[in-house]
């Protein structure tokens, strides 16, 4: 499922968007690798911010679903952890699907949790 999310790296950021060839958005991203592994999760991000088993920002790990807190209070953001600090994500405007940091600033200060939908 990692390797899938990171394929689609360089994939333009599109308001609405579910498939690489028009672009994603972070819940539609999301929603699209995990169906690639044939995991069905609801479309929005507050929607995948209620499915799954709440985890600690120390206990992330890679496949768990990471959000934050960035347009609104609450998730309006989410990632695909690739590890305790890394994620993959399609952010805003004018970004494209990539990887980056939760330890970064912008990231940290916004996290509001983590969700494990995978048994250990």
């Amino acid at each position: 499922m990692l390797e899938t999310a990171l394929a689609y790296r360089g994939v333009p950021y599109r308001f609405g968007g579910d498939d690489p060839a028009s672009g994603f958005d972070c819940s539609g991203f999301i929603r699209f690798v995990l169906a690639t592994h044939a995991v069905t999760v609801p479309r929005t991000t507050t929607e995948q911010f209620q499915i799954g088993r709440q985890v600690g920002a120390r206990d992330v790990k890679a496949g768990d679903l990471v959000f934050f807190s960035t347009v609104a209070p609450g998730a309006s953001h989410v990632g695909l952890a690739l590890s305790a600090n890394e994620f993959v994500h399609a952010p805003a405007a004018s970004g494209v699907v990539r990887v980056e940091r939760m330890d970064a600033s912008y990231w940290q200060s916004r996290f509001v949790g983590a969700r494990r939908l995978f048994s250990e």
